[in-house]
């Protein structure tokens, strides 16, 4: 399996709208990012994009004046790898303790609990 990369909590907004619409220029996925948060600076956004780069999470070309950004790592793969480590950090690894927990901690409606249970008798 390729190597994946750690992925802050801000590069995750502008991954899932790489996974969503790639390939995708600098620009759109600054103008996605405004439309979610207001508050996004496009150079903090260049800033992250390029650490991506860095970390071998996205790849881009240029295209003129513009660069087409492109996941190199699938969300399935990065999901997976950061709820494993979640897991082994905060459950020591025990998935039946941490659903206990979300279960007890959180209001579930009747479609949540139909959906966990589903998941449950399915394995």
């Amino acid at each position: 399996m390729a190597h994946i990369p750690r992925i802050s909590e801000t590069e995750w907004e502008i991954m899932r709208i790489v996974w969503s619409k790639a390939p995708v220029t600098a620009a759109d996925i600054i103008a996605d990012l405004v439309k979610l948060d207001p508050t996004w600076h496009p150079v903090t956004a260049k800033t992250l994009l390029n650490r991506l780069v860095r970390k071998g999470a996205l790849g881009f070309e240029q295209q003129g004046r513009a660069y087409l950004y492109k996941p190199l790592v699938d969300e399935r793969s990065c999901v997976n790898a950061v709820t494993s480590s979640f897991l082994d950090r905060v459950f020591g690894g025990s998935l039946s303790t941490m659903v206990a927990h979300f279960v007890e901690n959180r209001k579930l409606n009747s479609r949540q609990v139909k959906e966990l249970r589903k998941a449950v008798d399915g394995k």
